[in-house]
């Protein structure tokens, strides 16, 4: 395949596109599919809980291994696209019948079938998802050109999580019945899927560059694994990683329960409180691109990240009534978040860059894939202690809403809205003070193996 001097705006968006076909599902799932489970399909916290914990441990189990497996394939195609091909289809089916309530008389009944179906839908998603994003590091070719594309991928996630609120909130004023709401939303997400990565396998193809058959990784799978958590910028990223969207998504998890008990507000206000949130990280995303040019990745993320844990701490103090407040710091939030989405997946391709000039072997799959099973691993633990929390704070679970819910449960929700999700970003701080590669060092290491 050719190689592309610069990569154009046409292939910038296609590629993103890829992003948009997965990111629908995933925005979608993070912000209803614990609320779904416990006051639609009725099941208690706990359950609803172990029911994301087994899908995502499956799931980050799956993921160093898929991205090994797809580093070493060889085909016509390329080592990504037939990953993203083969596995859109079932993700698409998986889509839809994550939010079918089937009619089974039990807890056991209902909790063995959303844990078997979490399980098969997080193993399609990073089938795909996994090979797409190690597509970026055969894509971008320095360390400016990644910063751009990592910005149209981040770009079009925000943008994506936006499209599935609104089609949500779409489906959810015109249709009546509650189950049935989310059957369509099923829909409308499996499609997203098939188009998305239609899109950028079609407007990829060309520009993809080739891999060189002795770059292909030969080691073993457990030969591989020692090298990567050696490598002390890939674990400072990992931790940057971990922090943000651990923090970001256990309050994603609980906007649900934090407008509908705590503000007491209509169900439609936590989809436009997450508009608000993604709208303005869209907005965002050009600032912290250029601060990441002027002055470095690293310095993005220093800047956005208080915008981010003043607006979460502002949301724990806040009272009922308090609407205009409460977008107001969702607004914050997302204008610091926005490089949330962009920083560390734009180190990611450096960390690579370095480590195939160091090893002579091209792992992108590997090192995309360890950072989003660490990711998902402390992801889906941290999920379940939050609904662990509910149940012991006494949250009271039923599929008619709203109920009353006792102070302690209303405590727990509140703290994890904002209080435990801010602590955890100040470790994302921390971790990227120490992150060591800048463009200058890049530069040096050009210098110093012209071959490269």
């Amino acid at each position: 395949m050719a190689i592309s001097s610069s990569l154009g705006l046409k292939t910038k968006i296609a590629y993103g596109m890829g992003e948009l076909g997965t990111v629908i599902p995933v925005s979608i799932s993070v912000f209803f599919l614990l609320f779904f489970l416990t006051d639609v399909a009725g099941l208690g916290p706990t359950l609803a809980g172990a029911v994301l914990l087994l899908g995502r441990v499956w799931d980050a189990i799956n993921d160093p291994l898929i991205g090994w497996l797809s580093d070493r394939t060889l085909s016509p195609w390329g080592r990504r696209y037939p990953w993203m091909i083969y596995g859109a289809i079932p993700l698409a089916l998986c889509c839809v019948l994550q939010w079918v309530v089937p009619p089974l008389d039990s807890q056991v009944r209902l909790f063995a079938y959303y844990a078997i179906l979490s399980m098969v839908i997080y193993a399609a998603y990073s089938a795909v998802q996994l090979p797409f994003s190690a597509l970026a590091a055969e894509l971008a070719q320095d360390y400016d050109e990644r910063t751009q594309l990592m910005g149209f991928k981040s770009g079009f996630n925000i943008g994506g999580s936006i499209l599935g609120l609104v089609l949500a909130q779409g489906v959810f004023s015109l249709v009546a019945d509650v189950r049935q709401q989310y059957v369509v939303v099923g829909w409308l997400s499996g499609l997203g899927v098939l188009l998305g990565i239609s899109v950028c396998v079609w407007g990829t193809r060309h520009h993809h560059r080739a891999v060189r058959v002795n770059g292909v990784v030969r080691q073993s799978f457990w030969k591989q694994v020692p090298s990567l958590v050696e490598n002390s910028a890939f674990r400072w990223v990992m931790g940057l990683h971990l922090c943000s969207w651990i923090g970001i998504q256990i309050t994603a998890s609980m906007l649900p329960y934090f407008v509908t008990y705590w503000m007491k507000l209509p169900e439609q206000h936590f989809t436009q409180m997450a508009l608000a949130v993604q709208g303005t990280a869209v907005l965002a995303m050009p600032v912290w691109m250029w601060v990441a040019r002027q002055q470095g990745k690293r310095a993005a993320y220093f800047w956005s990240a208080p915008f981010v844990m003043i607006g979460l701490m502002g949301l724990s103090c806040l009272q009922s009534g308090q609407l205009e407040l409460m977008y107001g710091l969702g607004a914050a939030i997302g204008f610091g978040l926005a490089s949330f989405y962009l920083v560390p997946l734009a180190m990611l391709p450096d960390i690579i860059e370095l480590d195939t000039a160091r090893t002579q072997q091209q792992r992108e799959g590997l090192f995309f894939s360890f950072l989003v099973f660490f990711q998902k691993l402390a992801l889906a633990i941290a999920l379940f202690i939050v609904g662990q929390l509910l149940d012991l704070t006494g949250f009271s679970a039923s599929d008619r809403l709203p109920v009353q819910q006792p102070d302690s449960a209303l405590w727990a929700i509140r703290l994890m809205m904002g209080a435990l999700p801010a602590l955890l970003i100040g470790g994302g701080l921390y971790c990227a003070y120490q992150y060591p590669i800048t463009r200058t060092h890049l530069q040096t290491i050009h210098s110093d193996e012209p071959g490269l």
